[in-house]
C-alpha cells in the first residue's frame, strides 16, 4: 500500500532536487590562467554567505593538500563527458579580403611565376592563427589527408531543437575519419599541381616558416619543410599518459598549446606533462592553482608556450578544472579564460522563502540562513538542504501539504522569471600575454555559446550570454523563462553596459562582433535576428530585429552592410543575406537553400573561405563542394563541385583550390573553369 505522506514529500522534493541536481552536477571551474601571487581573489557577483570564496585563488602547498581537496570536491563523479574547451583565438578577415597584397594583377594578366595573395585559414581576429587540417604558404599545401571510413547508423542532427519547433530533426551520416598522413602539395602555379612529399603523421596544423607543427594524437611534432619533397622532423614533444592537447594557437611566431591530464586521485602531484628535447617536464605541487572553496574538478590543465623553431617550452601556468564545456579568446593583446559557474541555490532558495513565509515557516528560513552561512561544498549544501525540507514536509498533514505543493509549483515559476540572472553564471579572467599574468577577473550572468560569445574592441570586452531556462523538471516544476544579454565590461573587467533579455524563451544559436556593432541569432521556432549598437559601450542599444524562418549557427561580416548567415532550415542547409544598412531595420536580402543536410560549416568556421575580390565565398556540403556569389546583394550559386569529399578551399592569385579528402580541383576565377585536379586517393 502507498504512503501518501512519503509520496507527497517526493513529489515536493521532485520540483526542488531537479533543479539543486542540475546546479551541482554542473557546479565546475574550468580553466583559469594564473602566475602571480599564491592567492587571487575572483570578483563575483553580490552573494551573502561564503560562497565568494569559491573564486578565489592559491596554490597547493603539499600532494597532501591536492588530495585532501579531491576529497571535498568528489571529483570522480563530475565532468565524465568529455566537452573540450575551445581555445576562441581566431582572426577575422580584414576589409580588404584574407591576407592579400594591395594591387592584385587580373585573372587574365597574371604573372604565374609570382603570388601575389592567397588565402589563409578563416578565423576570428587576424593575426592570430588557429590550427586546422590544409595551411599554405603561397605556393605549397600541407593537407591532412584522411581515409573516409563512415558510421554504420545515421547520426540525429540538430539534437538540441526543441520538439514542437516547425524545423524537424534531420538525419544525416557525417564520416568518421581515420588520418593517413599529411600531403605536401605543390600547388602555383596551377599546371604544376602535384604531390611533392608526404607525413606519416597527421592532425591539426600550424605553418610558422618553414616549420610544419603537427599536433598527432599525444605528439605535437615540428617539421622542416623549408625542402617539401623531403620534409624532416626536427623536434618532438610528447604528452605524458592521460594527457591530451585540448587545442593551440600560433601568434608572434610563439604556439600556446593548453593541455589537459587527467587526475590521479593517488598521487594528483607533481604533473607529468611531457617530454621534449630538453627532457621531461614536471608540474609541482606548489605551481597548481585551485580555488579555495572546493569546487568538482576532474583534471589539470597547462598552458605552455612554445618556441616553433627548437620545441623548447618557455613558459607555462597549470591549473585545476573541469573537462566541461567553457571558452577562451584570444586578441593582440590578451587572453581571456572564461568558466561556468552555478548559481548558489541556497542563497537563492533562502531568499525565495523569505519572500514567501506562508509557504515554510520561520523556522525553515531560519535554517536556511545558518546553512548558507557554513564554509561547505555546495554537495554537502545540497544534501542538509534536502534534510531540511523533507524535516518540513514530513511534519504537514495532507490538506497542508496538497496546498505546499500547488502554491510552490507557482510560485517558483513566478519567482524565477525575476532571478533567472542569479542561477548561473560565468567567470572571466584576463591574462596579459606578454607577462602570462592575471592582469584583471570579473564576471557576467549566464552561459556563453563559444568563442564568438567573446570579443575585445577599444579596449572593453563584449560578451553574449544566454541565461535561465529549464532548471526545475520541465513538467515537474515549470522552466525558467530564457533570455539573452549582451554585456560591456571595461579593461578591469568591471559591467559598465547591458542590454538584457533578447529572444524570450530562446537561446543564442550564434554572435558577430564587428567593431562597435554586434549581431545575434537566438532561435527556437524563428530565427531573430538582432542588431546592437555598441558605439557607447555604457549605453548599448538594440538597434534593429528580424525574424524569419530557420536559425544561424555562423555569421561572417561581408561587407560594412551585409552579413552572411549559415544554417538550418527545414532539414537543409540555408544561406542568409543580411542587409544591416539600416541597423534599425534590417532585412534577409536573399537566401538561398542548398540540396545538402549538412556542411562543415555549421561545426567548424574553419571550412569556410571567402574570396572579397571576387565577390564569392565556399562552403563544403554532404554532396560536394558549393562556391557562391553575393555580387549586387544576391546569392547565386556559381559553381557546383560534384564528386569531392569537399573539405576546405583557399585561393592563390586568381586561382580557387577546392581540397577534398579524395582530390582537388582548381578553377579559374576569371570564368569559373576547371583548369587542373589531382587525385588524392592513392596517398
Amino acid at each position: 500500500m502507498k504512503n501518501p505522506k512519503k509520496e507527497s514529500i517526493y513529489t515536493i522534493l521532485i520540483i526542488l532536487g531537479v533543479f539543486v541536481l542540475i546546479l551541482s552536477t554542473f557546479w565546475y571551474l574550468s580553466p583559469t590562467l594564473t602566475v602571480s601571487p599564491r592567492q587571487i581573489n575572483l570578483t563575483q557577483p553580490s552573494r551573502s554567505g561564503n560562497t565568494a570564496n569559491a573564486y578565489k585563488l592559491e596554490k597547493f602547498r603539499t600532494e597532501k593538500e591536492f588530495r585532501e581537496y579531491l576529497t571535498k570536491s568528489a571529483a570522480a563523479s563530475v565532468g565524465s563527458a568529455l566537452m573540450i574547451p575551445s581555445m576562441g583565438i581566431q582572426r577575422m578577415e580584414s576589409s580588404n579580403g584574407i591576407a592579400f597584397k594591395q594591387g592584385v594583377p587580373g585573372a587574365d594578366s597574371e604573372n604565374l611565376s609570382v603570388t601575389d595573395r592567397f588565402s589563409q585559414t578563416n578565423v576570428q581576429v587576424q593575426g592570430v592563427d588557429e590550427p586546422d587540417i590544409l595551411k599554405s604558404d603561397g605556393k605549397e599545401l600541407f593537407f591532412s589527408s584522411p581515409q573516409r571510413l563512415y558510421q554504420s547508423s545515421p547520426v540525429r542532427m540538430m539534437e538540441d531543437i526543441e520538439p514542437q519547433t516547425e524545423i524537424a530533426p534531420v538525419e544525416s551520416m557525417p564520416p568518421i575519419r581515420s588520418y593517413a598522413g599529411t600531403l605536401a602539395i605543390k600547388a602555383f602555379p596551377p599546371a604544376s599541381l602535384k604531390v611533392d612529399g608526404t607525413i606519416d603523421k597527421s592532425g591539426d596544423l600550424l605553418l610558422t616558416e618553414n616549420i610544419l607543427v603537427i599536433f598527432s594524437g599525444n605528439k605535437i611534432i615540428g617539421y622542416n619543410v623549408s625542402d617539401p619533397v623531403n620534409p624532416s622532423p626536427k623536434w618532438t614533444l610528447d604528452l605524458k599518459d592521460n594527457s591530451q592537447v585540448v587545442t593551440a594557437r600560433l601568434f608572434r611566431n610563439n604556439i600556446y598549446v593548453v593541455q589537459m591530464k587527467n587526475i590521479d586521485t593517488y598521487h594528483p602531484c607533481p604533473l607529468d606533462i611531457l617530454s621534449g628535447p630538453k627532457g621531461d617536464l614536471a608540474i609541482p605541487c606548489q605551481n597548481i592553482y585551485h580555488p579555495i572553496m572546493a569546487a568538482p574538478i576532474d583534471v589539470t590543465y597547462t598552458a605552455l608556450v612554445i618556441n616553433p623553431d627548437s620545441g623548447a617550452v618557455t613558459k607555462t601556468v597549470s591549473f585545476v578544472g573541469s573537462s566541461s564545456s567553457s571558452a577562451t579568446y584570444m586578441s593582440k593583446n590578451s587572453l581571456y579564460s572564461t568558466y561556468y559557474y552555478p548559481g548558489d541555490y541556497v542563497e537563492f532558495f533562502y531568499s525565495f522563502f523569505s519572500e514567501n513565509k506562508d509557504l515554510f515557516g520561520n523556522e525553515v528560513i531560519d535554517r536556511l540562513g545558518k546553512l548558507r552561512a557554513y564554509d561547505l561544498s555546495p554537495a554537502t549544501k545540497t544534501t542538509e538542504l534536502y534534510v531540511i525540507l523533507e524535516q518540513y514536509m514530513g511534519s504537514l498533514g495532507s490538506d497542508e501539504r496538497l496546498k505546499s505543493e500547488n502554491e510552490l509549483t507557482n510560485r517558483l515559476n513566478s519567482y524565477s522569471k525575476n532571478h533567472k540572472r542569479e542561477l548561473d553564471g560565468t567567470g572571466i579572467i584576463k591574462i596579459d600575454l606578454n607577462s602570462f599574468n592575471v592582469t584583471a577577473n570579473g564576471s557576467v550572468p549566464g552561459r556563453l555559446l563559444n568563442q564568438f560569445s567573446l570579443d575585445e574592441y577599444n579596449d572593453n570586452l563584449r560578451v553574449a550570454t544566454t541565461v535561465g531556462g529549464a532548471f526545475f523538471g520541465g513538467g515537474a516544476g515549470g522552466n525558467t523563462e530564457s533570455a539573452n544579454d549582451v554585456y560591456v565590461l571595461n579593461k578591469s573587467l568591471s559591467v559598465i553596459g547591458k542590454i538584457t533579455d533578447l529572444g524570450l524563451t530562446e537561446r543564442i544559436y550564434s554572435a558577430r562582433f564587428v567593431e562597435d556593432k554586434a549581431f545575434v541569432v537566438t532561435f527556437r521556432q524563428t530565427d531573430p535576428f538582432y542588431v546592437l549598437d555598441l558605439s557607447d559601450p555604457r549605453n548599448p542599444k538594440m538597434s534593429g530585429e528580424l525574424k524569419i524562418p530557420g536559425f544561424s549557427s555562423y555569421l561572417h561580416p561581408i561587407s560594412k552592410d551585409l552579413v552572411l548567415g549559415v544554417g538550418q532550415e527545414s532539414g537543409k542547409v540555408k544561406l542568409s543575406l543580411f542587409d544591416v544598412s539600416n541597423p534599425s531595420n534590417p532585412i534577409e536580402r536573399d537566401k538561398y537553400n542548398i540540396d545538402d543536410y549538412w556542411s562543415e560549416v555549421q561545426s567548424t568556421h574553419h571550412a569556410f573561405q571567402i574570396d572579397k575580390k571576387f565577390s564569392v565565398f565556399f562552403l563544403p556540403g554532404g554532396k560536394g563542394g558549393y562556391i557562391f556569389s553575393y555580387s549586387g546583394g544576391k546569392i547565386e550559386l556559381t559553381k557546383a563541385i560534384s564528386n569531392i569529399t569537399a573539405r576546405r578551399a583557399l585561393y592563390i592569385n586568381n586561382y580557387f583550390y577546392v581540397v577534398g579528402d579524395n582530390k582537388i580541383v582548381v578553377l579559374n576565377e576569371a570564368d569559373w573553369e576547371k583548369v587542373n585536379e589531382l587525385d588524392l586517393q592513392n596517398y
